[in-house]
């Protein structure tokens, strides 16, 4: 009996240490206060996307996003159902950054022109863009929130938004062998983020969607490990918004009505 006791315990401990699949949630998150992030933009086309609402007719998201004859959803906390806060735009064009690499990810950006201006409200506001690129240092405490798969398994997305707290990995430990093993190069115009212990990260569904740091807007969600979303060793990358992105977004949008 006392074997048999030792042996239950040891293999709950064991289990108990095990990372990985038990993730729940935008990947570890929770479903945040309804409207609370007035600036998040719903993408629904091909895939589930999110963005940022940068200006009253501009919506900021990542470049492999499809939003082909897609919709963009402001003022949403729920995905599927209707609300009164909600304004849906048609999308008049896409624009991507020029540099944009598909096979290396780089440069991951991509402005969405709305073919009408959205009505700036309590649950409808524009989010600033930053005035330096200033890149977030190993540590800093940032956060991401979507309507992305709350588990590897899943398929369907999140019915409300939700968000997690995530911390800068440095570079060199996100390229290392036991991570993405430069494969592809996480580089000066990416950052990784995610949790020492793993189990807190964004995921399919959450791509485009701003990552917050120290409560300015940082950089865009853009890749991680297929259907490993939460695993240590493959945090979330993001693109970083650099001074040339930064220029490039002003002189997109900063004409246009």
């Amino acid at each position: 009996m006392g074997l048999l006791f030792t042996l239950s315990v040891s293999a709950t401990i064991i289990l108990l240490m095990i990372p990985g699949d038990s993730c729940v949630d935008i990947i570890g998150g929770n479903k945040v206060i309804p409207h609370s992030r007035p600036y998040m933009a719903l993408i629904k086309g091909k895939e589930y996307c999110g963005g940022a609402l940068i200006k009253e007719n501009w919506v900021l998201t990542a470049a492999h996003c499809q939003i082909d004859r897609g919709t963009v959803i402001l003022g949403a906390h729920s995905s599927t159902k209707k609300e009164r806060e909600q304004q849906i735009f048609k999308i008049a064009r896409s624009v991507h950054y020029q540099c944009y690499n598909e096979q290396t990810k780089e440069n991951d950006i991509m402005l969405l022109q709305l073919q009408k201006r959205a009505k700036i409200t309590k649950y409808v506001k524009t989010i600033q863009l930053p005035n330096t690129d200033t890149d977030p240092k190993p540590g800093t405490k940032c956060q991401v929130a979507g309507w992305g798969i709350t588990a590897n398994r899943e398929r369907k997305p999140s019915d409300t938004l939700r968000a997690v707290n995530i911390t800068i990995i440095d570079r060199r430990t996100c390229n290392d062998r036991k991570h993405y093993n430069y494969n592809p190069i996480i580089t000066m115009n990416m950052v990784c983020a995610g949790d020492e212990n793993g189990g807190k990260d964004s995921c399919n569904g959450d791509s485009g969607g701003p990552l917050i740091c120290d409560g300015e807007l940082r950089g865009i969600t853009s890749f991680g490990k297929a259907n490993k979303c939460g695993a240590v060793y493959g945090p979330g990358v993001y693109t970083r918004l650099t001074k040339a992105h930064l220029l490039w977004i002003k002189q997109t949008i900063g004409g246009e009505d």
